[in-house]
């Protein structure tokens, strides 16, 4: 790997980029799922190849190849210096990057079993396990289950003389209990919707999820919904789950703290952001007691936004984004940095593979814990609604107005659990949202979430995203807003 990444170094240097860096990308993945009783998909990929960002003339250039020979790595590195003088024809001004360190280093992430040591048949066996048990239950209509590992490997070399070696290992599960009757669809997955929970570990993951034993249960609230009344319309007190606070932050947070959305250089998948510039340090985004952290570093815990350096060899950060409810920070780049007077990168650069151009991505956007237990929590809520696992989201192109719907509920009348509400949803604007948080749930309720499948770009990179939350509480909020009765 390191003769082909310093050869493309070199001939980009020699071709008259005064910046060049490059990657040198393995991907190993592997997808398993089974769909009411029998396997649905089994499939394996790898994938090797290099990617090579330069600056000739003022602008970047990027080209790519996985034909990993001396002749075809010279013309992939002269292309890159030769789009980058063709971009330089429509450039505006010239391509500023924020300092940084030359960095010699290795890292590979913790992980103690190896996903792809593990028999194909041991994964499907307890998968189709998984799925008799949601079956047995009367009324499940459809049970689909699923695993999915990825293990990427990568030499980042840049002509500041860094040279970064990286080995991460992903392993995600999970799987959903459909129920259709009277026309009705109800749904129940487990640990989360859209895939399950994604970490940056090895296959532990999935033997700590205990996968078969919720099963039943999963599949018996998937049935009980449609006997259930409906979530009622109104202005209520809500307390959210933690893999739903951690798809809010996802969407009314992550995104909009994206630095080029911010400078309208990304507008692809819901536009832009509401977070100008002269907004930070002054904008309340939430109430007092809201703090969150854009961290990449492994003492934040094994999410899908952990690493050591970021794709431009920057090292991963703890980055404050809202301290004591107070805006202070975004997601940035070298190029980005520079561009509104920031001494730094925040280092959260990262290209889906080889073949695509680093852009500003998600690291783990997390909402710092507080000090309350979820059943003194729920013993404090007069009336409202406990909503648990979403079910669909909806935001402007500003990231400003949002609806959200959850899979299930269950009201709260004078500080107890009572009936189970189906299609609940809540809507409102990002910062009168955040503002409304008056409690949130200790260390002891906080879960790391892995989002596997966040898209930006154009073309479409997908990235895992990692949201750190604990059940909050945020009061006056409008329900019943995506599933009318």
């Amino acid at each position: 790997m390191k003769n082909f990444a310093k050869q493309a170094l070199d001939t980009a240097v020699t071709r008259g980029a005064t910046y060049a860096d490059v990657r040198v990308v393995g991907i190993r993945d592997r997808f398993l799922s089974t769909k009411n009783g029998e396997a649905a998909q089994v499939r394996e990929s790898d994938s090797l190849g290099l990617g090579i960002r330069a600056i000739a003339d003022g602008a970047w250039g990027f080209a790519a190849t996985d034909e990993l020979t001396h002749a075809s790595i010279d013309r992939t590195a002269a292309r890159a210096v030769e789009i980058a003088r063709a971009s330089a024809l429509a450039k505006k001004h010239d391509v500023q990057l924020a300092p940084e360190n030359k960095i010699v280093d290795h890292w590979e992430a913790p992980c103690r079993i190896d996903p792809f040591a593990v028999p194909v048949s041991t994964c499907l066996d307890l998968l189709l396990k998984v799925d008799a048990a949601l079956r047995r239950v009367q009324g499940v209509t459809l049970a689909e289950a699923s695993m999915d590992f990825r293990r990427v490997e990568q030499l980042f070399l840049s002509s500041l003389g860094s040279e970064i070696y990286q080995v991460k290992t992903q392993t995600g599960a999970g799987y959903v209990g459909t129920s259709f009757a009277d026309n009705e669809i109800q749904r129940r997955s487990y640990p989360n919707s859209f895939g399950g929970q994604y970490q940056t570990r090895g296959y532990e993951v999935v033997e700590e999820l205990d996968l078969l034993g919720n099963a039943p249960r999963v599949a018996e609230e998937a049935v009980a919904l449609h006997k259930c009344e409906q979530c009622p319309a109104g202005v209520r007190d809500i307390i959210l789950d933690s893999s739903q606070v951690g798809l809010q932050i996802h969407e009314s947070i992550g995104h909009p703290i994206e630095l080029d959305r911010v400078l309208g250089t990304e507008a692809n998948f819901a536009g832009m952001s509401f977070l100008t510039v002269e907004k930070l340090g002054n904008l309340k985004y939430g109430s007092d007691i809201v703090n969150v952290v854009a961290d990449a570093t492994p003492a934040h815990g094994p999410g899908l936004g952990t690493f050591a350096y970021d794709d431009e060899g920057v090292p991963g950060q703890c980055t404050p984004i809202i301290k004591d409810g107070l805006f202070v920070g975004y997601l940035s780049s070298r190029e980005t940095a520079g561009a509104i007077g920031q001494t730094r990168s925040s280092g959260a650069m990262r290209a889906e593979n080889w073949n695509r151009i680093p852009l500003i991505r998600m690291t783990n956007v997390s909402l710092l814990p507080g000090t309350w237990k979820l059943e003194d929590l729920i013993a404090d809520t007069a009336d409202g609604i406990y909503m648990e696992t979403n079910r669909s989201w909806s935001i402007d192109d500003r990231r400003y107005n949002f609806q959200f719907g959850t899979e299930i509920g269950w009201e709260i009348k004078g500080g107890k659990k009572a009936r189970m509400l189906k299609n609940p949803s809540y809507g409102g604007i990002t910062t009168d949202f955040w503002n409304s948080c008056d409690a949130i749930c200790s260390r002891d309720y906080w879960t790391l979430w892995g989002t596997p499948n966040c898209g930006k770009g154009q073309p479409m990179q997908t990235m895992g995203t990692g949201h750190g939350a604990a059940p909050a509480r945020f009061r006056r909020v409008q329900v019943g807003v995506a599933y009318p009765g």
